[in-house]
């Protein structure tokens, strides 16, 4: 201290006022130069908020605690373990049974089980949004304002897939509400604030950044998280997350931390994703998904050289359902989507999203690229139900001979009646049996295990054998780099698989 305060004390050396202005000009002159007098402050470059305040009255009377009980019968036995036959054993049930009737016996007791979460208003009229799993199968719900006042909550509906939940208060008067914004607009580096009821702690605002978009931490088919550093906790799921214009542009739903507290790591859903589920919901108490019944599977770098791609992109088609809207429009196993309704499928997580927003019976454009042939198709999409399972694909029956053959480091055979009892192959499956894997080949690298079967080589059926490493032959003379696989397991379901022939 006392070493940085005599650097900073005044010099008793005289300098001229000339030099001064000398020495001045000069410094500026060399500024100027250099661009630092002269350039603007970069717009980027803005100072942190001077304060949350006045953002935060503004929009926490419209931030509630949830309080959602569940009451479960149960039936516990309470004895302690004694050895059959142990002169106590009666006169231990006599006791229990006294004190309650917790022996085997006993008739159900219900017992209550308490969550807590956060929550926001929407509706002045008393509309509120939470997570799914902040109420679960509760029976009993409140809602507490920031005033203290606790009203009844009814579910308007809820949805598990994307974790939202509706529900519907009926207050005295209008309550404060807040708007959602856009959650497109957003970018990383943007500063957001959350308020919630962490740990039970009511009205608690945090703020700090978007860290990333486009999470997907596998917690469902429509995972699209806004990653945030600001502090979300146990209690803070449900509750918004908001742009410095006070709208609400994610719903707080889950962290990632190895504590259990937060560690500035925490997931929103955004708003662009929430609100279609959330009208949704208002409108039928239920979810009305669009299905267009195929499934899908990543394109990566080589199965996209496979293709005649360019660039890996869109999403791979590995089944489509008899039922579904996809097959009468003509769209087959080993399509790539890349458009859809005139929105850009980048990766495949992206179509099952743009699909299920998308209204049910709504005519839809779908670009396809087939064989390397960019093409249209048009589908009038179903209803995605949950219930509903994907129906696995027959392929065209063909006979196929016994012989034995090794290509791609595998070993290869013809379908035959011990082939399909040794693997358990179903009845209806049809191409060439993989017998043997080589450990130390790209295709045991791509988790292909012996007992599956090969359906096609590069979207062409094989039978035998000689069909494979006849395909495999001609695509080396084309100069291709890769071989794309159709491949099944024994229960029929199939997969591509891109394999080097280098």
């Amino acid at each position: 201290m006392n070493t940085a305060t005599n650097a900073l004390a005044p010099s008793k050396t005289m300098v001229p006022p000339r030099l001064l202005r000398g020495l001045a000009a000069s410094c500026l002159a060399i500024m100027t130069i250099m661009g630092t007098a002269a350039a603007p402050l970069p717009a980027f470059a803005r100072s942190a908020p001077e304060s949350f305040a006045d953002l935060a009255a503004e929009v926490t009377p419209a931030v509630v605690n949830i309080s959602a009980s569940t009451t479960v019968e149960t039936r516990n036995r309470t004895l302690p373990q004694l050895p059959p036959g142990t002169p106590f054993e009666d006169l231990f049930e006599e006791f229990f049974n006294r004190r309650g009737g917790s022996g085997d016996n006993a008739p159900p007791r219900p017992r209550s089980s308490n969550s807590l979460g956060s929550g926001f208003v929407i509706d002045p009229s008393g509309i509120v949004v939470t997570n799914n799993h902040v109420i679960g199968d509760a029976n009993d719900i409140s809602v507490i304002f920031p005033d203290g006042t606790r009203l009844k909550a009814e579910i308007v509906g809820k949805d598990s897939k994307v974790d939202l939940a509706v529900l519907k208060v009926k207050p005295d008067k209008p309550l404060k509400a807040v708007k959602f914004g856009d959650s497109e607009a957003i970018r990383p580096g943007d500063w957001v604030m959350a308020i919630g009821n962490p740990f039970g702690l009511g009205g608690s605002v945090t703020a700090g950044i978007v860290s990333a978009r486009g999470r997907n931490i596998e917690s469902g088919p429509y995972d699209n998280y806004i990653q945030t550093d600001a502090s979300i906790n146990k209690g803070n799921s449900g509750g918004p997350l908001f742009n410095m214009n006070g709208e609400v542009i994610g719903i707080n739903t889950a962290i990632l931390s190895p504590t259990g507290g937060s560690v500035g790591i925490g997931f929103a859903v955004p708003a662009s994703t929430a609100v279609p589920v959330i009208e949704q919901l208002r409108q039928f108490g239920e979810t009305r998904r669009g299905w267009l019944g195929v499934r899908i599977q990543s394109v990566d770098d080589a199965t996209a050289e496979a293709l005649n791609l360019g660039t890996a992109r869109g999403a791979l088609i590995a089944g489509v359902d008899d039922k579904g809207p996809a097959k009468p429009a003509g769209l087959e196993v080993g399509d790539v989507i890349v458009r859809f309704d005139g929105k850009e499928v980048k990766d495949s997580r992206d179509l099952p999203r743009i699909v299920a927003s998308t209204p049910v019976g709504k005519a839809v454009d779908v670009s396809i690229v087939r064989k390397g042939k960019e093409m249209t198709k048009q589908v009038t999409l179903g209803r995605l139900e949950d219930s509903e399972k994907q129906a696995n694909l027959q392929q065209p029956s063909t006979e196929a001979p016994t012989a034995t053959r090794q290509a791609l480091g595998l070993n290869m055979s013809g379908m035959t009646d011990e082939l399909r009892r040794r693997f358990s192959l179903k009845d209806d499956l049809k191409g060439v049996v993989i017998t043997r894997v080589d450990p130390n080949s790209a295709a045991s690298d791509k988790r292909i295990q012996a007992g599956e079967v090969i359906v096609e080589v590069n979207q062409e059926p094989v039978a035998n054998p000689a069909d494979v490493t006849k395909k495999i032959d001609e695509l080396k003379s084309q100069g291709r780099k890769s071989a794309l696989l159709l491949v099944a397991n024994p229960q029929g379901e199939v997969r591509f698989v891109a394999l080097s022939i280098e």
